[in-house]
C-alpha cells in the first residue's frame, strides 16, 4: 500500500506527547503545581511540529539569497513556510516564550523546549528568549521594550539571535577581535566577524559581543550589544557570507556574519557585558539539557513503539527480555536526566533578580547548570543510538524518522559549550564563588525530603566523599579530572532528586527508578530484572 502520512514510518507521530509523559507532568506538578496545561501543545509537537521538522531536514533546509532582482544586496535567509507556520503558533498560540515574563516561570518555559524536542525550531526559541532575557533585565528605553515582540506580547514577532563566537577563538571569547566606535551616548558602531551565527538571515535583533579599543584584555574587556537586522536608514546592517551545512539542527540557519561599521546599541554597563554573556549562556544551557532530553523521549517513543508493533522469530519483539532490558534503560536514564534538569531550572529560577557582582543563589544555578547540560546530552546521545539499534538496518535509513533523533543528539554535547568547557566552568564556580557548598547543604535538605532515606543517606555520603577528594586535588588535576567529578556528583544527585520525587508525587515506582540509575550510573553495573519494568517502561514513559 502506498503510504499515507508519516504515521506509516514514524510512531511517535499522532501522539500528544505531554500526555503520554509521566514524568514530565509529576515534576511539572513537584514546582510549578501544574499551574499551566500543556495538553495543547502536546498535540501540535507530535503532529505539525513534528512532521514539519521531519521535512525541513529531509528536503527543505535553509537556504541563503544574498541578492534581490533589483541587484541590492539583501542577504535573506528563506526558511520552509510550513516553519514558519509553527514558529509563529508556538510563541504566539501556545506562548512557549512567554511564560517566564507573564504567567509562568522557566519550568514552563523549558517544558516548551523539550516538547518540541526538535532542537533547530528549539534553538530559535532559545536566541529569542536570550534576546528577551537580556534587553528586559538590562536594558533601558526603547531598547528595553524591544523584549515584548520577542516573547509574542508585542505588536509584531520577532526574532533574536546570539553571536558570540568568532573563528579564532570558539569557547575563548576572551579573544574576540570585533571592535566597536562610539558614535553617541549608548550608539556604537561594530566591525568584526561572527563564525557560528544562528538565526542569521532570520534575526530581527542580535546580541552581540564585543570590545572597545581601549578597553581590558580578555573576557573582561568584552560589552554586550544590540545589533538590529537593518540600520536607522532602513539598509542592511550587516553581512552574511554563507550558512554552513551541518549534520543537523537544519530547521535553523547558522551562518557567518561579518559587522562593518553596523549599528549597534549598549546593553547596560560597558564593563558588565561578560557577565551578561554568562548569564545568556545559562538560558541556553538550560535549554540545551531540555532539548537533549526532548530528543531522548522523541527516540525512546519511537523504539517502543516500533518494539511493541514488530514481530521477529514468532513473537513481538517487545517481549525478549534483552529488548525489554534495552527500554528500561532508556527510561531510566531520561527521567534521571529529567529529575537533574528541572533542578537546575528550579535554582535559576530562585536567582533570576540576581545581578553582577551575583548572589550565592545564581552561583550555585550555574553548577548545576553545567551538570545538567553535560549528563543529559550524554545520556541524549547514548538513547538515541539504542534507539536506532532497535530498529535494526531500517534505523540507519534517512526516510524514517529515528536516525534524525541520533543525529540531532550529537550536537548536545557540543551546542552552548562542550563538555570541557562545562566542566571547566564548573570548576571556576567551585573554586571562585564556592558553589560546592551550597550544593552540599541543598543536597541534605533533599536527603531528608526523599522516599527511602536510608539509600539517600549514602548517596550523601558517598557525595561528601567524593568532595572532599577532589578539594584535595592540585588545580591542574582538579582540571584533569573534573569531567569525571562532574558526571559522578551529577549521578548521585540524579539517583537522590529521583528518590525525592517519589517522596513528593507518591509514586514509588520512582524509588525503583532511582536505585536502577544508581545501579548504572554510580556504581556501573548492570539492571536489574524487576517485574515491575513494564509499569517502568509503558506508564512512566510510554503510549
Amino acid at each position: 500500500m502506498p503510504l499515507k502520512s508519516i504515521e506509516d514510518i514514524s510512531f511517535a507521530y499522532g501522539l500528544n506527547h505531554y500526555s503520554v509523559d509521566k514524568p514530565l507532568k509529576d515534576l511539572l506538578k513537584t514546582y510549578t503545581n501544574l499551574k499551566n496545561d500543556f495538553t495543547e501543545l502536546g498535540r501540535f509537537v507530535g503532529s505539525e511540529v513534528y512532521e514539519s521538522a521531519y521535512r525541513v531536514d529531509l528536503e527543505s533546509r535553509p537556504r541563503l539569497v544574498n541578492w534581490s532582482a533589483n541587484g541590492e544586496r539583501v542577504d535573506y535567509v528563506w526558511i520552509d513556510p510550513f516553519e514558519k507556520f509553527i514558529l509563529n503558533e508556538l510563541i504566539i498560540k501556545y506562548g512557549v516564550n512567554r511564560y517566564p515574563f507573564n504567567n509562568g516561570t522557566w519550568h514552563d518555559h523549558y517544558t516548551g523546549i523539550y516538547l518540541i524536542g526538535d532542537p533547530g525550531v528549539a534553538c530559535i526559541l532559545t536566541i529569542t528568549i536570550q534576546t528577551a532575557y537580556a534587553l528586559y533585565k538590562y536594558g533601558e528605553g526603547e531598547i528595553k521594550e524591544r523584549y515584548k515582540n520577542l516573547i509574542g506580547v508585542g505588536n509584531r514577532v520577532e526574532f533574536g539571535a546570539t553571536w558570540f563566537t568568532e573563528p579564532q577563538g570558539g569557547s575563548d571569547l576572551g579573544v574576540n577581535s570585533t571592535l566597536t566606535i562610539k558614535v553617541s551616548e549608548g550608539k556604537y558602531l561594530l566591525s568584526g566577524y561572527k563564525y557560528f551565527a544562528s538565526g542569521a538571515g532570520i534575526a530581527d535583533v542580535s546580541l552581540v559581543s564585543a570590545k572597545t579599543e581601549k578597553g581590558k584584555e580578555g573576557a573582561k574587556g568584552l560589552s554586550l550589544y544590540l545589533v538590529p537586522r537593518y540600520d536607522s536608514s532602513g539598509k542592511l546592517n550587516y553581512f552574511i557570507r554563507r550558512l554552513k551545512q551541518k549534520s543537523g539542527t537544519n530547521s535553523v540557519p547558522t551562518g557567518e556574519v561579518e559587522l562593518a561599521n553596523s549599528e549597534a546599541y549598549l546593553i547596560g554597563k560597558e564593563s558588565e557585558g561578560i557577565y551578561y554573556i554568562m548569564e545568556d549562556l545559562t538560558v541556553s544551557r538550560l535549554s540545551n539539557a531540555m532539548g537533549a532530553l526532548g530528543i531522548a523521549r522523541k527516540a525512546y517513543l519511537e523504539a517502543l513503539g516500533f518494539a511493541r508493533n514488530r514481530s521477529a522469530f514468532g513473537k513481538k519483539v517487545i517481549e525478549y527480555p534483552l529488548m525489554i532490558r534495552d527500554l528500561l534503560e532508556m527510561e531510566v536514564s531520561i527521567e534521571g536526566g529529567m529529575a537533574l534538569a528541572y533542578k537546575a531550572i528550579n535554582e535559576f529560577q530562585k536567582s533570576i533578580n540576581s545581578r553582577p557582582p551575583y548572589s550565592k543563589e545564581y552561583h550555585y544555578a550555574r553548577f548545576l547548570t553545567h551538570v545538567a547540560k553535560n549528563l543529559t546530552a550524554e545520556i541524549s546521545s547514548k538513547v538515541t543510538q539504542i534507539a536506532m539499534e532497535i530498529f535494526g538496518g531500517i534505523g540507519f535509513l534517512d526516510e524514517f524518522p529515528i536516525q534524525r533523533w541520533h543525529r540531532e543528539a550529537l550536537i548536545t554535547p557540543i551546542w552552548e559549550g562542550t563538555s570541557n568547557i562545562q566542566a571547566l566552568d564548573m570548576l571556576e564556580s567551585m573554586i571562585k564563588k564556592k558553589a560546592h557548598e551550597v550544593y552540599l547543604e541543598d543536597l541534605s535538605y533533599l536527603v531528608e525530603e526523599s522516599y527511602d532515606k536510608n539509600f539517600t543517606r549514602k548517596l550523601f555520603n558517598n557525595a561528601i566523599e567524593l568532595m572532599k577528594w577532589f578539594s584535595g586535588l592540585s588545580i591542574r588535576d582538579a582540571e584533569f579530572y573534573s569531567k569525571d567529578f562532574l558526571r559522578q556528583q551529577g549521578n548521585l544527585l540524579s539517583s537522590i532528586l529521583l528518590n525525592n520525587l517519589a517522596f513528593q508525587s507518591g509514586d514509588e515506582l520512582y524509588d525503583l527508578v532511582s536505585k536502577q540509575y544508581y545501579r548504572l550510573y554510580v556504581e556501573k553495573k548492570e539492571l536489574e530484572l524487576t517485574d515491575k519494568y513494564n509499569e517502568i517502561i509503558s506508564i512512566h514513559g510510554g503510549i
